[in-house]
């Protein structure tokens, strides 16, 4: 009997746990995908009023990532895209972009 108590009692908890914290419904896409719905995967845009990525200048690319992110270049979508990422993958991303043929 206490031995079917204590195992009840470590499902309760367990459910607990979980429902306390519960996992992610999706897994976060990558910032390359996020950044190709805009502009595009080969960073050349679909709009006229968004700008190509492709063949950019590496260090032009991460500074405008870090300027959107802090507020300094105002632009509402792109505040809101640089802020999900990480510097690290502000770097992935501008490099990923100049590396691009034009």
């Amino acid at each position: 009997m206490i031995g079917r108590l204590s195992a009840g009692l470590s499902l309760v908890a367990a459910s607990l746990m979980l429902a306390a914290h519960p996992a992610p419904a999706e897994p976060r896409s990558s910032p390359a995908e996020e950044c190709a719905a805009c502009h595009g995967l080969d960073g050349i845009a679909r709009s006229a009023d968004v700008p190509h990525l492709a063949a950019q200048n590496e260090l032009y690319l991460y500074n405008q990532l870090l300027a959107f992110r802090s507020g300094k270049r105002p632009h509402k979508e792109m505040r809101y895209m640089a802020r999900s990422i990480s510097l690290a993958e502000a770097q992935a991303l501008s490099a990923y972009f100049a590396s691009l043929p034009r």
